[in-house]
């Protein structure tokens, strides 16, 4: 039976853990009241993308896209919009530029740039339902193929497409077909790497969440492809929804026989197991993953042999990742051709992008390749929040580094982004404004390459150690120039020298920063002072006139630094102050600035 309304309701981690699963329930109750279950169809889907808003729901066919929905909203939905064709103009979406409500996705401003190709069904779909994929051509794909196209049919479709690896290294993924495709072996596998480990990256989880299907119709297409008949999903166990809906779908397509023994009648065998990893960063790595895999620690080898000649059980291996493999399918049911032109002459397609940090549309972004940093962050970010100016973007994540205003018209692509002194890497993308100091965003990213280096080469292990400890001197005020000096050797020493491309990025980050922001790390080690107001030791927090005396600084302050009469402007003993910023963070009015030592004198 078909609904007369289907409601679609976010059921990714985010909107999960702010409770779209009781939301469901909740609506499931009050339809029985109203007698609605037979017209109303309830959908828990997968992320829509725009997770800032959390928890979404969209109502069909009128496409209303309500945010920020709470489980004391259900009712006012289902009496006024169900029951009266009242869409609940309060919960609609709000553009963050003209302030206007939205009365239905269509018309919002952050999917109108946007391509959705590896998230065409996140959102669309019930990720638990094998049929809707289905609806969606599904599997038909890997039917074609295994009709009418031979293996090397299939790999010269991929080369011709211009798909590259979405991990990462922006490999070409027909070539690195074609190399597992020509080594000899009694025993081949394939491998989804869903080690998603960069700081703030969500989009492989997404997929998985969302769309599962994708990944199982793409690792049977490439094992077709290379002559493989056993694949493996390394997803880290962090993901317990991604692993529940993984294992859910892998059952679905076994009983219906599009994986195991003679797929489609064919004489093809294929089928797929998950392996959970432990979240190891450095397991991003292809042969560290594979290591981890075989029940070692998950640290590199040497490459050559790479795995495409021995990898698993030194067996012929092909890995992608999560995101690639997202889209295989779509590529075999509209053509090379059509993919190749998306994008840029050598950047095919699309890519996705975790979008975070200091922007008003956090979530998930797919754009074509091409599309500009601007685009993305003001366009479909809706720019940074509180009319705070911009002041760079982290593309890459701990790989990465930082991109500033006047690149901002650069278009993304794998070539542009390394230019910069940037990368791709998985696609996280995280926004900063003035009152981030940049001193302190590369030491945040050495702590985390050092707390995941394997410790395997010494470059990575102590290298990155040295330059951590740099890094905490100068934020602490007790740098020197000499420092910055060293800073400088240390980070092309060790990207030479490091055995993976963990060690061989770390850094990029601190490089990336000393190139465009030299001034803050002077500052931090002459004037002993951090211009965003950020380190601590270099910091003191001072209380403007625009106090409003309502007291929740001084009770929130965790050292009682703070006094002052009720509705009358209060006051830091800078003596007892330990630079938390708990007084900031809680004033209502925004009265209580950060400044850099010895600036409060003068005010």
């Amino acid at each position: 039976m078909l609904e007369r309304i289907q409601i679609l309701i976010c059921g990714g981690t985010g909107c999960l853990s702010s409770n779209s699963k009781a939301i469901k329930e909740s609506f499931e109750s009050h339809l029985e009241v109203l007698d609605l279950k037979n017209e109303v169809g309830l959908v828990l889907t997968g992320c829509f993308g725009l997770c800032e808003k959390g928890p979404v729901i969209v109502v069909y066919p009128e496409e209303t896209f309500y945010t920020h929905v709470t489980v004391d909203d259900v009712k006012e939905i289902c009496e006024e919009h169900l029951l009266k064709g009242r869409p609940v103009e309060r919960l609609m979406v709000k553009d963050p530029i003209d302030k206007k409500k939205i009365k239905n996705i269509s018309q919002l401003k952050f999917y109108s740039k946007q391509k959705r190709i590896a998230l065409r069904n996140c959102g669309n779909i019930n990720p638990l339902d094998i049929n809707e994929y289905i609806a969606k051509d599904g599997y038909l794909a890997l039917a074609n193929i295994l009709s009418t196209q031979t293996p090397q049919q299939v790999i010269d479709e991929m080369i011709k497409s211009g798909l590259r690896g979405r991990g990462g290294g922006g490999f070409s993924t027909g070539k690195k077909w074609q190399f597992a495709k020509n080594s000899v072996s009694d025993k081949k596998y394939v491998i989804c790497n869903a080690d998603e480990g960069d700081p703030g990256a969500f989009m492989d989880r997404a997929v998985l969440e969302g769309d599962p299907h994708s990944v199982l119709e793409a690792m049977a297409i490439c094992g077709y492809a290379i002559g493989a008949d056993q694949g493996y999903i390394y997803v880290r166990a962090e993901y317990p929804v991604a692993v529940e809906r993984l294992h859910h779908a892998i059952d679905e397509a076994r009983k219906l026989s599009l994986l195991g023994d003679h797929i489609f009648g064919s004489e093809f065998n294929f089928d797929i197991d998950i392996r959970l990893g432990a979240g190891a960063f450095v397991c991003g790595e292809e042969t560290a993953l594979i290591a981890s895999i075989e029940g070692y620690r998950g640290m590199p080898r040497l490459k050559p042999p790479f795995p495409a000649v021995r990898g698993l059980w030194g067996k012929p291996t092909n890995v992608n990742n999560v995101e690639t493999f997202a889209n295989v399918p779509v590529i075999f049911l509209k053509g090379a051709d059509w993919f190749k032109s998306i994008g840029t002459k050598d950047s095919s397609g699309t890519k996705v992008f975790a979008l975070g940090g200091k922007i008003n549309n956090t979530g998930l972004v797919e754009v074509p390749m091409g599309t500009t940093l601007r685009e993305v962050i003001f366009d479909i970010g809706g720019g940074i929040p509180n009319k705070r100016k911009f002041k760079a973007v982290q593309t890459g994540g701990p790989s990465g580094g930082c991109i500033t205003e006047k690149d901002l018209d650069t278009p993304i692509d794998f070539e542009n982004l390394k230019n910069l002194g940037s990368m791709m890497g998985s696609g996280g993308m995280i926004v900063m404004d003035e009152d981030n100091c940049m001193v302190d965003v590369a030491r945040f990213y050495l702590d985390f390459t050092v707390d995941e280096s394997c410790g395997k080469c010494t470059p990575c292990r102590e290298g990155t150690k040295q330059m951590r400890d740099i890094l905490n001197n100068i934020c602490e005020g007790q740098g020197t120039m000499k420092d910055i000096e060293t800073l400088e050797v240390l980070a092309h020493m060790i990207q030479e020298t490091s055995l993976c491309g963990l060690g061989q990025t770390a850094p990029n980050p601190v490089l990336s920063t000393l190139k465009h922001f030299r001034e803050e790390y002077i500052a931090h080690v002459v004037d002993k002072a951090c211009p965003a107001g950020v380190c601590r030791e270099l910091t003191n927090f001072v209380i403007e006139e625009n106090c409003i005396g309502c007291t929740k600084c001084a009770r929130n302050c965790p050292v009682n630094a703070i006094s002052g009469w009720p509705k009358q402007i209060h006051k830091i003993d800078l003596d007892l102050c330990i630079g938390c910023g708990a007084c900031k963070k809680t004033c209502p009015v925004g009265a209580i600035s950060s400044q850099p030592k010895g600036q409060e004198a003068s005010l």
